[in-house]
């Protein structure tokens, strides 16, 4: 997993240790200098910057209390009671240790209890609130991490039952076709096995990276549908047209072949002048991909347990991978069903 400059624990430190530095200068850089008291002792200056130091310090330790403990011990537990109990008791503590600082480090002696309850009061709210946007927020994007994770982990899992949708059935065909083709000691046997070894090197190597080229993507089709070809002879017709790609592109491995798996699927049952037409071209970057086979209307196809699969993962990854950078159109018509892609590979 890739770590991004934000991440490292040494950076929020010292993103932390600015943000407090620069919140708690605001007061002297904000600060009128026609204010300045000449006749105001050292001492008097000493022991007002250590009240301020002290009393900030004290925020900050009430900002982690309750971003780092109370929240995800209390609040997230549900102990309503006990987190506001939890509050009070510390407001009660911060009165008390404010007052001590105050007559102790800056030896006011006119000191105003009712300012001191107000003025703590409103700061106590105010790091209260920040501390628990902060950290629910943190949470928060914790959570939508775990579930882009999540997400990922489904995504390949999709993958796997793409391989696993294309191999049983397809590889059982044509393994026993190369039988066939073994017994009459046919020249297209060798062949044959060629195209089969490099669809099984695909899906075995090339597929588990996050991209491919897009001339693998494209001798991986045409291979099965070389095989389909053969396994079908005459009772089908496949026309297909792979115009020459103009540059070097890559996209996700085995993201067209459910398309075409399809069409071979629910496109060869009982029916007259059965047809499968393939086209793939790019111009300007955008890949146009589109399959079109005839179906039957009135055939109740008996579903099997992956039926529908391919199609419904690939429109998945499609919008989890491209989002807005791709276009799907699948419709009926007139005994044709069309799906037809068009994907921006940049």
């Amino acid at each position: 997993m890739k770590m991004t400059i934000f991440t490292r624990k040494w950076v929020i430190v010292l993103l932390h240790a600015a943000v407090w530095i620069l919140l708690f200068s605001l007061p002297f850089l904000l600060r009128p200098t026609y204010n300045s008291e000449p006749d105001k002792k050292p001492s008097d200056e000493s022991g007002h910057a250590i009240y301020y130091v002290v009393n900030n310090l004290l925020w900050v330790g009430l900002f982690y209390l309750n971003a780092l403990l109370l929240i995800p011990k209390l609040l997230y537990r549900k102990r309503y009671a006990v987190f506001a109990s939890s509050h009070l008791l510390l407001f009660g503590i911060y009165l008390v240790t404010g007052w001590l600082n105050r007559t102790m480090l800056t030896n006011d002696l006119h000191f105003n209890w009712r300012g001191h309850i107000l003025f703590t009061f409103f700061i106590f709210l105010f790091f209260l609130a920040a501390s628990t946007a902060y950290q629910m927020s943190r949470d928060r994007m914790k959570a939508d991490k775990l579930a882009k994770e999540k997400e990922n982990e489904n995504l390949k899992t999709e993958l796997s039952l793409l391989r696993s949708q294309v191999s049983p059935h397809f590889m059982f065909n044509v393994l026993n076709n190369m039988v066939a083709l073994a017994r009459k000691q046919s020249d297209q046997l060798e062949p044959s096995l060629i195209k089969l070894s490099s669809l099984m090197r695909y899906m075995l190597y090339d597929a588990d990276g996050d991209k491919v080229s897009l001339d693998k993507e494209i001798d991986y089709l045409q291979s099965y549908i070389d095989l389909q070809r053969q396994r079908f002879g005459k009772n089908v017709c496949i026309n297909t047209l792979f115009n020459e790609i103009d540059g070097n592109y890559e996209i996700e491995p085995m993201l067209l072949i459910p398309f075409v798996e399809n069409a071979f699927k629910h496109g060869t049952g009982f029916m007259e002048k059965v047809q499968i037409d393939i086209e793939l071209k790019v111009k300007n970057s955008v890949l146009s991909f589109e399959v079109r086979n005839r179906f039957n209307e009135l055939s109740e196809e008996v579903k099997d347990k992956t039926s529908g699969i391919g199609l419904t993962n690939v429109k998945r990854r499609l919008n989890l991978l491209y989002g807005r950078n791709h276009n799907l159109l699948i419709n009926k018509n007139d005994g044709w069903f069309t799906s037809s892609l068009q994907l921006n590979l940049n």
